[in-house]
């Protein structure tokens, strides 16, 4: 099959607890989605075609793809543990704090230093998120940036 069904034509985020968000976090969200949705790569490798709608979310300690086709109907659901981006992800929280009170008063060099930071912690979290992945669907580096700004947002209580 083309490139055409190896890519995700929807996304949404269940968000059965969601609480208010910052704008900032609304924009990343939004941001995030439209750029997924513009230019992806996603091919689980159970060889199901595509195109696909994608919903994500999280379930106690475990993040859930729910890989639906065009008409939404199931195809399959992947689970993986959150555990291992715990860190990464509560850095990037912090560096992203950091970054939005910058932009506010910080010199550009400072906001410049915290930036290079933050996009080092989404790189990371990106390249764990692909790594676990592995063996059951295959991304690209861009993908995996984007799912993990929005694995990020899943993570935001309040």
């Amino acid at each position: 099959m083309g490139k055409a069904c190896h890519r995700i034509t929807d996304i949404k985020l269940d968000e059965k607890s969601v609480v208010r968000r910052t704008a900032d976090v609304e924009h990343e969200r939004a941001v995030a989605i439209y750029d997924l949705l513009e230019d992806n790569h996603f091919a689980p490798t159970s060889g199901v075609d595509g195109p696909f709608r994608l919903t994500l979310r999280l379930e106690e300690d475990r993040l859930i793809f729910d890989i639906g086709d065009e008409a939404d109907a199931l195809l399959e659901s992947i689970a993986m543990s959150v555990k291992p981006f715990r860190r990464v992800i509560k850095d990037y929280f912090d560096v992203c704090e950091s970054y939005f009170e910058a932009i506010k008063t910080a010199t550009p060099s400072r906001i410049e230093a915290i930036d290079m930071g933050r996009r080092g912690l989404h790189n990371e979290g990106s390249e764990v998120l692909r790594e676990r992945l592995g063996d059951r669907v295959e991304i690209d580096f861009n993908t995996a940036r984007r799912l993990f700004t929005l694995l990020c947002v899943l993570h935001i209580k309040g």
